[in-house]
Formats: structure tokens, C-alpha cells, sequence
């Protein structure tokens, strides 16, 4: 469900405690500023291993799906599910690179709001500023993650309840929301379905 338009601002997003049921702006409140997402890479920060990588001229590492359980009409576009390595939970330092465009209209004040739950209660927050774009640039948006320490035993709830970790994002020009994205996230124990993967693929290319 996407709500009625409304005035959402960042201070609206910083005190939300639990995810929004929809979506606070419309998937055309960006059209004004024509922004782009090219590419998304996210790296433990310590060991630059990459932990997932998306973009329309490299190959994709890491599992990502269209949430087409949660939303039936154009609004999955903007609704992602996640599987990561349980290891995931355990960095302490998180690094991402964003690369977008911009359209002809310089955009001012670029910032990202990351409101992160589980099971609807809140258990991380971010807070990203990119500042000024140059109109028709394309811009590398470089964050950096200082992730909370989580208890075992909520790294363990978090891997027994695929799908109950889930994140609201939330982008905004000046006080103006023009995107929300929404994710949800699914933990998998080591040496479990990705790493068989991963060797499938080693293997098949150490044959060629």
C-alpha cells in the first residue's frame, strides 16, 4: 500500500521506532531530480571483501530478489530480500559506494536516513549526508557502517526468522523525502547454500 502524499521530513523518519506499513512518498517524487543508482557495493571494511555487489556493468556477488511477497504492483521495484552469511551480523565495521547520476537540475543537501529492525523494533540507525551534485555528474557516495554489537543470542534469532530483519530507506533534497526503499534480510549459517554455491562455480570454472 503506498500512503497519500504528505509532507515527510527527516526529523518524521528519526523518530519512527518500528517500519512503515507503506511507502511515505510516491515512487514519482524523484522525477524532479532524476536520479540514477548505478552501481552498490557493500565490503566488510577491515578485509575489503566484497559481501555484495550490484550494477549494470559488473557481474552480481551476492543473492538479492525482487520482494514480490510483500507488495503486488510497481512498488516491489522498491522493495528488496537479502540473504547474507550469518558472519555478516558479527562485523564491526560495515563500508558501502554508491554510484549514482543526477539529472539537469543540481541537487542540494543529498542525504540518506537507514532505520534498521527486527522483529518491528528498532536496533540500528544511519545517518548519511552527500551534500551537492553537479548537474548530469555522476557522484560515488562512500559510507561507512560502525555497526552496534549484537548479543549471540539475537545473532541467532536473526538467523532462525528469515525475512524479520528489515530496514526503511530513506533519501532526501533539502527537507524534500523523494525516495523510500524498503529491505528485508534472511541470515544463513556457514558453509550453508552460498558458500555451495560459490564452490559450484569454482569448481566448474577450474574444469574449463
Amino acid at each position: 500500500m503506498e500512503h497519500r502524499r504528505i509532507s515527510v521530513g527527516p526529523r518524521d523518519v528519526l523518530r519512527l521506532k518500528k517500519p512503515t506499513h507503506g511507502f511515505l512518498c510516491s515512487l514519482s517524487a524523484s522525477e524532479e531530480h532524476d536520479i540514477d543508482f548505478l552501481s552498490f557495493v557493500i565490503k566488510d571494511d577491515a578485509s575489503k571483501r566484497i559481501l555484495f555487489e550490484v550494477g549494470n556493468s559488473v557481474s552480481m556477488v551476492g543473492q538479492m530478489d525482487v520482494d514480490y511477497d510483500s507488495f503486488n504492483d510497481d512498488n516491489c521495484f522498491r522493495a528488496i530480500k537479502y540473504t547474507f552469511n550469518e558472519d555478516v551480523l558479527r562485523l564491526p565495521v560495515v563500508s558501502t559506494t554508491l554510484t549514482f547520476k543526477v539529472g539537469d537540475q543540481p541537487i542540494d543537501n543529498f542525504r540518506m536516513i537507514e532505520r534498521h529492525y527486527f522483529r518491528n523494533q528498532l536496533v540500528k540507525s544511519y545517518d548519511f549526508t552527500f551534500g551537492f551534485c553537479i548537474p548530469g555528474s555522476i557522484n560515488t557516495w562512500d559510507a561507512i557502517y560502525n555497526v552496534p554489537p549484537l548479543k549471540e543470542d539475537t545473532i541467532q534469532e536473526m538467523i532462525a526468522h528469515p525475512y524479520e530483519t528489515t530496514s526503511d530507506s530513506f533519501y532526501f533534497v533539502g527537507n524534500e523525502l523523494i525516495m523510500h526503499n524498503k529491505a528485508r534480510y534472511r541470515y544463513v549459517k556457514e558453509e550453508s547454500e552460498l558458500d555451495t554455491s560459490v564452490r559450484s562455480l569454482e569448481n566448474q570454472s577450474m574444469k574449463r
